[in-house]
Protein backbone atom coordinates (compact mmCIF):
# COMPACT_ATOMS: atom_id res chain seq x y z
CA UNK A 1 0.00 0.00 0.00
CA UNK A 2 1.38 3.44 -0.93
CA UNK A 3 2.17 5.68 1.93
CA UNK A 4 0.57 8.99 1.93
CA UNK A 5 2.38 11.94 1.33
CA UNK A 6 2.91 14.40 3.88
CA UNK A 7 1.58 17.77 3.22
CA UNK A 8 4.38 19.42 5.40
CA UNK A 9 7.32 17.32 3.61
CA UNK A 10 10.12 20.11 3.75
CA UNK A 11 11.76 21.41 0.38
CA UNK A 12 15.10 19.63 0.64
CA UNK A 13 13.10 16.44 0.17
CA UNK A 14 12.96 15.16 -3.22
CA UNK A 15 10.13 13.23 -4.55
CA UNK A 16 10.70 11.09 -7.76
CA UNK A 17 7.37 11.12 -10.27
CA UNK A 18 7.15 8.54 -12.89
CA UNK A 19 7.19 9.32 -16.60
CA UNK A 20 3.60 9.17 -17.57
CA UNK A 21 3.58 6.28 -19.98
CA UNK A 22 5.06 4.31 -16.90
CA UNK A 23 2.71 4.90 -14.79
CA UNK A 24 0.31 4.23 -16.97
CA UNK A 25 1.56 0.63 -17.50
CA UNK A 26 2.04 0.46 -13.46
CA UNK A 27 -1.78 1.12 -12.78
CA UNK A 28 -2.42 -1.32 -15.92
CA UNK A 29 -0.80 -4.45 -14.43
CA UNK A 30 -2.75 -4.71 -11.15
CA UNK A 31 -5.86 -4.14 -13.02
CA UNK A 32 -4.91 -6.88 -15.92
CA UNK A 33 -4.21 -8.94 -12.88
CA UNK A 34 -7.66 -8.43 -11.53
CA UNK A 35 -9.77 -8.95 -14.59
CA UNK A 36 -7.69 -12.03 -15.22
CA UNK A 37 -8.78 -13.27 -11.57
CA UNK A 38 -12.45 -12.26 -12.10
CA UNK A 39 -12.51 -14.23 -15.69
CA UNK A 40 -11.08 -17.32 -14.27
CA UNK A 41 -13.06 -17.62 -11.62
CA UNK A 42 -15.92 -16.79 -13.55
CA UNK A 43 -15.07 -19.68 -15.99
CA UNK A 44 -14.31 -21.93 -13.25
CA UNK A 45 -17.57 -21.16 -11.69
CA UNK A 46 -19.70 -21.90 -15.37
CA UNK A 47 -18.06 -25.18 -15.75
CA UNK A 48 -18.89 -26.44 -11.91
CA UNK A 49 -22.58 -25.62 -13.02
CA UNK A 50 -23.17 -28.62 -14.74
CA UNK A 51 -26.81 -30.07 -14.93
CA UNK A 52 -25.99 -32.80 -12.40
CA UNK A 53 -24.53 -30.38 -10.38
CA UNK A 54 -27.62 -28.11 -10.58
CA UNK A 55 -29.68 -30.79 -10.14
CA UNK A 56 -28.08 -32.04 -6.64
CA UNK A 57 -28.57 -28.04 -5.86
CA UNK A 58 -32.00 -28.24 -6.65
CA UNK A 59 -32.94 -31.10 -5.11
CA UNK A 60 -31.22 -30.21 -1.70
CA UNK A 61 -33.45 -27.22 -1.95
CA UNK A 62 -36.33 -29.31 -2.61
CA UNK A 63 -35.66 -31.12 0.81
CA UNK A 64 -35.28 -28.16 2.84
CA UNK A 65 -38.39 -27.42 2.11
CA UNK A 66 -37.65 -23.94 -0.18
CA UNK A 67 -39.82 -24.81 -2.89
CA UNK A 68 -39.34 -21.77 -4.90
CA UNK A 69 -35.27 -21.74 -5.00
CA UNK A 70 -35.84 -25.83 -5.84
CA UNK A 71 -37.94 -25.09 -8.96
CA UNK A 72 -35.58 -21.68 -10.52
CA UNK A 73 -32.72 -24.29 -9.96
CA UNK A 74 -34.49 -27.40 -11.79
CA UNK A 75 -36.13 -24.57 -14.45
CA UNK A 76 -32.68 -23.12 -15.27
CA UNK A 77 -31.40 -27.20 -16.39
CA UNK A 78 -34.57 -27.14 -18.47
CA UNK A 79 -33.72 -23.92 -19.76
CA UNK A 80 -30.50 -25.40 -21.24
CA UNK A 81 -32.63 -27.35 -23.63
CA UNK A 82 -32.26 -30.60 -21.31
CA UNK A 83 -35.58 -32.65 -20.51
CA UNK A 84 -35.84 -36.17 -19.03
CA UNK A 85 -38.36 -37.60 -16.95
CA UNK A 86 -36.77 -37.10 -13.89
CA UNK A 87 -36.55 -33.39 -13.79
CA UNK A 88 -40.14 -32.93 -15.41
CA UNK A 89 -41.41 -35.11 -12.45
CA UNK A 90 -38.95 -33.26 -9.52
CA UNK A 91 -40.23 -30.33 -11.40
CA UNK A 92 -44.13 -31.49 -10.12
CA UNK A 93 -43.49 -32.23 -6.97
CA UNK A 94 -41.68 -28.76 -6.12
CA UNK A 95 -44.69 -27.08 -7.55
CA UNK A 96 -47.33 -29.19 -5.92
CA UNK A 97 -45.67 -28.58 -2.96
CA UNK A 98 -45.94 -24.49 -3.55
CA UNK A 99 -49.38 -24.97 -4.22
CA UNK A 100 -49.28 -24.49 -7.57
CA UNK A 101 -51.55 -27.91 -9.20
CA UNK A 102 -51.23 -26.41 -12.57
CA UNK A 103 -48.03 -26.56 -13.33
CA UNK A 104 -47.16 -29.75 -11.47
CA UNK A 105 -49.74 -31.46 -13.69
CA UNK A 106 -48.28 -30.09 -16.73
CA UNK A 107 -45.13 -31.32 -15.64
CA UNK A 108 -45.95 -34.76 -14.34
CA UNK A 109 -47.12 -35.04 -18.08
CA UNK A 110 -44.19 -34.28 -19.50
CA UNK A 111 -42.72 -36.19 -17.12
CA UNK A 112 -45.23 -39.20 -18.48
CA UNK A 113 -44.40 -38.56 -21.87
CA UNK A 114 -40.92 -39.62 -21.36
CA UNK A 115 -41.61 -42.17 -19.24
CA UNK A 116 -44.99 -43.53 -19.55
CA UNK A 117 -45.38 -47.07 -18.00
CA UNK A 118 -43.35 -44.85 -14.27
CA UNK A 119 -45.68 -45.48 -11.44
CA UNK A 120 -44.44 -42.93 -9.33
CA UNK A 121 -45.71 -40.53 -11.98
CA UNK A 122 -48.73 -41.96 -12.73
CA UNK A 123 -49.71 -41.70 -9.02
CA UNK A 124 -49.37 -38.16 -8.70
CA UNK A 125 -50.55 -37.28 -12.11
CA UNK A 126 -53.93 -38.99 -10.48
CA UNK A 127 -53.31 -37.09 -6.65
CA UNK A 128 -52.77 -34.06 -8.42
CA UNK A 129 -55.98 -34.73 -11.19
CA UNK A 130 -57.81 -35.32 -7.59
CA UNK A 131 -57.29 -31.40 -6.51
CA UNK A 132 -58.61 -29.76 -9.72
CA UNK A 133 -62.15 -28.36 -10.40
CA UNK A 134 -63.12 -30.49 -13.43
CA UNK A 135 -64.22 -34.09 -12.82
CA UNK A 136 -64.48 -34.95 -16.63
CA UNK A 137 -66.18 -38.35 -17.97
CA UNK A 138 -63.94 -39.70 -20.52
CA UNK A 139 -66.02 -41.20 -23.98
CA UNK A 140 -65.22 -44.91 -23.07
CA UNK A 141 -62.95 -46.73 -25.82
CA UNK A 142 -63.84 -49.56 -27.85
CA UNK A 143 -61.70 -52.91 -26.91
CA UNK A 144 -58.91 -52.49 -29.60
CA UNK A 145 -59.05 -49.22 -28.68
CA UNK A 146 -57.88 -50.14 -25.12
CA UNK A 147 -55.47 -52.73 -26.22
CA UNK A 148 -53.57 -50.42 -28.31
CA UNK A 149 -53.41 -47.78 -25.52
CA UNK A 150 -52.03 -50.87 -23.30
CA UNK A 151 -49.16 -51.71 -25.35
CA UNK A 152 -48.95 -47.91 -26.20
CA UNK A 153 -47.79 -47.18 -22.86
CA UNK A 154 -45.40 -50.04 -22.43
CA UNK A 155 -42.34 -48.83 -23.54
CA UNK A 156 -41.16 -44.92 -25.27
CA UNK A 157 -40.37 -44.01 -28.20
CA UNK A 158 -36.64 -45.85 -28.59
CA UNK A 159 -38.06 -48.96 -27.10
CA UNK A 160 -40.60 -49.19 -29.58
CA UNK A 161 -38.11 -49.06 -32.33
CA UNK A 162 -35.86 -51.38 -31.17
CA UNK A 163 -37.98 -53.91 -30.57
CA UNK A 164 -39.11 -53.44 -34.50
CA UNK A 165 -35.71 -53.43 -35.71
CA UNK A 166 -35.52 -57.00 -33.75
CA UNK A 167 -38.80 -58.13 -34.75
CA UNK A 168 -37.73 -57.43 -38.72
CA UNK A 169 -34.66 -59.59 -38.19
CA UNK A 170 -36.65 -62.32 -37.04
CA UNK A 171 -39.17 -61.95 -39.99
CA UNK A 172 -36.12 -62.01 -42.37
CA UNK A 173 -34.77 -64.92 -40.63
CA UNK A 174 -37.44 -67.22 -40.92
CA UNK A 175 -37.83 -65.71 -44.95
CA UNK A 176 -34.43 -66.87 -45.52
CA UNK A 177 -35.36 -70.01 -44.17
CA UNK A 178 -38.67 -70.51 -46.52
CA UNK A 179 -36.46 -69.98 -49.20
CA UNK A 180 -33.48 -72.13 -48.64
CA UNK A 181 -35.30 -74.81 -46.50
CA UNK A 182 -35.59 -77.86 -48.88
CA UNK A 183 -38.08 -79.42 -45.97
CA UNK A 184 -42.03 -79.18 -46.78
CA UNK A 185 -41.81 -79.16 -42.55
CA UNK A 186 -39.39 -76.48 -42.02
CA UNK A 187 -40.92 -74.39 -45.05
CA UNK A 188 -44.18 -74.50 -43.50
CA UNK A 189 -43.29 -73.68 -40.02
CA UNK A 190 -41.13 -70.98 -41.08
CA UNK A 191 -43.91 -69.44 -43.67
CA UNK A 192 -46.75 -68.99 -40.50
CA UNK A 193 -43.74 -67.94 -38.21
CA UNK A 194 -42.61 -65.45 -40.91
CA UNK A 195 -46.61 -64.49 -41.29
CA UNK A 196 -46.80 -63.89 -37.61
CA UNK A 197 -43.57 -61.69 -37.08
CA UNK A 198 -44.63 -59.72 -40.38
CA UNK A 199 -48.06 -58.48 -38.38
CA UNK A 200 -45.58 -58.33 -34.98
CA UNK A 201 -43.21 -55.94 -37.25
CA UNK A 202 -46.03 -54.00 -38.55
CA UNK A 203 -47.71 -53.52 -35.84
CA UNK A 204 -44.82 -52.96 -33.12
CA UNK A 205 -43.20 -49.77 -36.00
CA UNK A 206 -46.73 -48.46 -36.22
CA UNK A 207 -46.38 -47.93 -32.20
CA UNK A 208 -42.70 -46.93 -32.46
CA UNK A 209 -43.30 -44.01 -35.13
CA UNK A 210 -46.87 -43.05 -32.93
CA UNK A 211 -44.81 -42.89 -30.00
CA UNK A 212 -42.11 -40.80 -31.98
CA UNK A 213 -44.44 -38.02 -33.39
CA UNK A 214 -46.30 -37.65 -29.77
CA UNK A 215 -43.26 -36.90 -27.93
CA UNK A 216 -42.13 -34.58 -30.67
CA UNK A 217 -45.17 -33.05 -31.20
CA UNK A 218 -46.99 -31.22 -28.48
CA UNK A 219 -50.71 -31.85 -29.43
CA UNK A 220 -51.90 -31.90 -25.34
CA UNK A 221 -52.42 -29.02 -23.26
CA UNK A 222 -52.96 -27.50 -19.34
CA UNK A 223 -55.75 -25.06 -19.18
CA UNK A 224 -53.85 -22.28 -17.18
CA UNK A 225 -56.79 -19.69 -16.57
CA UNK A 226 -58.33 -20.04 -13.28
CA UNK A 227 -62.14 -20.15 -14.77
CA UNK A 228 -62.56 -19.77 -18.75
CA UNK A 229 -65.31 -20.17 -21.39
CA UNK A 230 -64.90 -22.18 -24.20
CA UNK A 231 -66.59 -20.66 -27.26
CA UNK A 232 -68.01 -21.73 -30.19
CA UNK A 233 -65.42 -20.01 -32.93
CA UNK A 234 -61.87 -18.42 -32.63
CA UNK A 235 -63.22 -14.72 -31.39
CA UNK A 236 -64.68 -13.38 -27.88
CA UNK A 237 -68.28 -12.51 -29.07
CA UNK A 238 -68.91 -16.30 -30.07
CA UNK A 239 -71.12 -18.57 -28.25
CA UNK A 240 -70.78 -19.89 -24.96
CA UNK A 241 -70.32 -23.57 -25.08
CA UNK A 242 -68.93 -24.48 -21.61
CA UNK A 243 -66.83 -23.42 -18.82
CA UNK A 244 -63.78 -25.53 -17.63
CA UNK A 245 -61.05 -24.92 -15.15
CA UNK A 246 -57.02 -24.40 -14.79
CA UNK A 247 -55.77 -28.28 -14.45
CA UNK A 248 -57.90 -29.57 -16.66
CA UNK A 249 -55.71 -31.76 -20.03
CA UNK A 250 -57.30 -30.70 -22.91
CA UNK A 251 -55.69 -32.12 -27.05
CA UNK A 252 -54.84 -29.41 -29.08
CA UNK A 253 -56.92 -29.77 -32.24
CA UNK A 254 -56.05 -26.56 -34.42
CA UNK A 255 -54.89 -23.18 -33.73
CA UNK A 256 -55.99 -19.75 -35.76
CA UNK A 257 -54.11 -16.88 -35.19
CA UNK A 258 -54.09 -16.73 -31.16
CA UNK A 259 -56.94 -19.12 -30.49
CA UNK A 260 -56.47 -23.01 -30.31
CA UNK A 261 -59.52 -25.36 -30.51
CA UNK A 262 -59.74 -27.68 -28.23
CA UNK A 263 -61.16 -30.96 -27.28
CA UNK A 264 -61.54 -32.12 -23.81
CA UNK A 265 -61.99 -36.15 -22.52
CA UNK A 266 -65.69 -36.04 -23.37
CA UNK A 267 -65.72 -35.21 -26.59
CA UNK A 268 -67.22 -31.50 -26.52
CA UNK A 269 -64.83 -29.61 -28.71
CA UNK A 270 -64.63 -25.56 -28.70
CA UNK A 271 -61.89 -22.93 -28.85
CA UNK A 272 -59.49 -20.92 -26.32
CA UNK A 273 -57.26 -18.00 -26.61
CA UNK A 274 -53.81 -19.34 -26.84
CA UNK A 275 -51.93 -17.77 -23.49
CA UNK A 276 -54.82 -19.59 -21.91
CA UNK A 277 -52.97 -23.22 -22.07
CA UNK A 278 -50.03 -24.14 -21.63
CA UNK A 279 -48.62 -27.35 -24.17
CA UNK A 280 -47.08 -30.45 -22.63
Amino acid sequence: MMKMINSNMRSSQKVNFLPRGRRRHVFAFPLFVMLFIILITVSANLRAATPDSLMQIANKAYNAGNYDSAINVYQKIANKGLESAKLYYNLGNAYFKNGDVPSAILYYERAKKLAPNNEDIEFNINIANSMIVDKIERVPRLFYQRWWNYFYNMFNANAWAIIAIVSWFILVFFIGVFILSKSRGARKIAFYFGLLFLLISVAVFGLAAQKYVNTREHNEAIVFTPTITVKSSPTMNAVDLFVIHEGTKVRVLDEVNDWVKIRIPNGSIGWLPAHSVKRI
